[in-house]
């Protein structure tokens, strides 16, 4: 779906019934926190949050759920191991028989006793924010975007939440607890909350401040003396609230890491551990089918493995173009899911296609069951090197350069439209349950078995229609008009979103380099 600027509705101007509902089942419970015994009043919150400083439980407003068992079970298997994420998984009925605070010592102690400071660092920005902001509950949100002042207090690790926080909900100021380490690793022990003194005087300046928290957990009040009101929610309630919409975000989530593409709850992570060797059998299987066996025999064995693929044709596309072969080669875009894009092209099109890389493991070459060929960064080299494969058959190009797994479009490179008068772009869409198929830091060579694992992968295949690339309505069109146009004509058909961003700008904000495999 594409990002659209929205003007967020707020949770307090719904219409006056339905307020007056929530009022009378008791969303909000009001606690004056220095004087317990005075009576309670409902101040006109609509009217007083944008000048008040609102300070907010992570866990007990913010996300839906109250436990943090999910987040820190995604620490266990993305920085660590399955084998670790199983001690936590059997620690669970322990955790729940503990206080929050004491069950959250343990689970910090289980996942990042002996984690590099720097690779966790490195995964707080680019694996957790997307599973918060699955959690993050529309209602709860819709409080803080009524105030330009938002602090944020956890009682996880800070480094956890901070990113996702100040990166996605433009929150000012976390106070949480700090990680120990010694000699560069996590010791798995926490150190007392900072009270950054200077930044909450700054933010607050003397006012007054509300806070936002869940029901029957203690409120921090010792960092906010001047605390007015502490609105609480009860775990029923958070049940019920809507996730968040990805348009309502003030930061949209366009690149992200690691390979769980599921919430790891206590339930789904048993279910992930169960599956995971059936995972790595099916996965070899289904890639030993798709080398060894013809076209027409591998798709129908692949389907009854779990495989599935969809082909979409334009209602102005000619049905004679799949499994038809052209006189000289023909050029197909296509944007970039994962590393088995070229390979479906290559089964819809029921004939053997070459496809283009920048930087792929010698492993996944050596297993591709099409033509592969580098290229190497130098333009006039590549040029020619694409033209002559161009000239031997079919040719598949992913212009982005890099995988992007949510509906967005990264910039299209412009040299392919010096390649051929016409080109066919093609829209993929891929679906996975479980295991992501591409990563940035990870080994590379696996991300097409991780892709297979998942009990029934999908891939939708579109055809566009031909377009030109030397003329345009009577008039000469550069490369990067061509580029931007197809680019705009496969997001169309995607509904996804284009953006300028490259491949360069992805491998710096999840790995810190250029992204060119040595």
């Amino acid at each position: 779906m594409p990002f659209k600027s929205l003007c967020p509705r707020s949770f307090f101007s719904i219409s006056r019934p339905r307020l007056k509902h929530i009022l009378a089942n008791s969303l909000f419970l009001p606690q004056r926190p220095t004087s317990p015994s005075q009576p309670q009043k409902q101040p006109h919150v609509s009217a007083i949050l944008p000048a008040q400083t609102v300070v907010f439980d992570v866990e007990g407003w913010l996300l839906r759920s109250s436990s943090p068992f999910p987040y820190f079970m995604l620490v266990a298997l993305e920085c660590c191991s399955i084998f670790r994420a199983l001690i936590l998984l059997l620690s669970y009925p322990l955790l729940l028989c503990l206080e929050h605070e004491a069950a959250t010592r343990i689970m910090v102690m289980l996942c990042f006793c002996g984690v590099r400071k720097q690779r966790w660092f490195r995964a707080g920005r680019t694996v957790l924010p997307r599973l918060f902001l699955k959690d993050v509950g529309e209602e709860g949100f819709d409080v803080l975007r009524m105030t330009e002042r938002r602090v944020a207090v956890t009682g996880m690790p800070r480094v956890m939440v901070e990113s996702f926080l100040k990166d996605y909900l433009d929150v000012q100021v976390v106070v949480g607890k700090e990680l120990k380490e010694f000699c560069g690793f996590y010791t798995g022990c926490l150190q007392e909350e900072e009270e950054k003194e200077e930044e909450l005087r700054d933010i607050v300046n003397g006012g007054e401040v509300l806070g936002f928290g869940l029901h029957g957990r203690e409120f921090p009040i010792k960092f906010f003396p001047n605390i007015k009101e502490v609105y609480r929610v009860t775990d029923a309630e958070k049940r019920n609230w809507h996730h968040l919409p990805m348009e309502k975000c003030p930061q949209p989530l366009i690149f992200h890491d690691g390979r769980i593409a599921f919430q790891p709850t206590f339930t789904a992570s048993i279910a992930m551990i169960v599956w995971f060797p059936f995972g790595v059998i099916l996965s070899i299987l289904r890639s030993i089918l798709c080398i060894l066996l013809p076209y027409s025999i591998c798709i129908l064995v692949s389907a009854l493995t779990g495989l599935v693929g969809r082909l979409v044709q334009t209602n102005h596309q000619s049905t004679s173009e799949v499994g038809f072969r052209p006189a000289s080669g023909r050029l197909y875009i296509c944007n970039h899911r994962t590393l088995l894009d070229p390979i479906y092209i290559s089964v819809a099109l029921n004939r053997p296609v070459t496809a283009v890389v920048y930087s792929v493991s010698p492993i996944s070459e050596f297993l591709s069951p099409i033509k592969t060929a580098r290229l190497t960064r130098n333009r006039e080299e590549d040029r020619c090197r694409m033209a002559k494969l161009l000239k031997q058959g079919d040719l598949v190009v992913c212009p982005e350069g890099t995988t992007c797994r949510e509906p967005f479009l990264l910039r299209f490179s412009p040299l392919f439209a010096e390649l051929a008068d016409r080109v066919t772009p093609v829209a993929l869409s891929t679906e996975v349950s479980m295991f992501y198929g591409t990563t940035t830091s990870g080994f590379k060579w696996l991300d097409s078995f991780y892709f297979l694992m998942n009990p029934r992968p999908g891939c939708v295949v579109q055809f566009l229609n031909e377009m030109p690339t030397v003329s345009e309505n009577g008039r000469w069109s550069s490369p990067c008009e061509v580029a931007n146009h197809i680019q705009r004509e496969i997001g169309r058909a995607l509904d996804f979103t284009c953006t300028k961003l490259t491949r360069k700008e992805k491998y710096q904000i999840l790995a810190g380099n250029d992204g060119v495999l040595n």
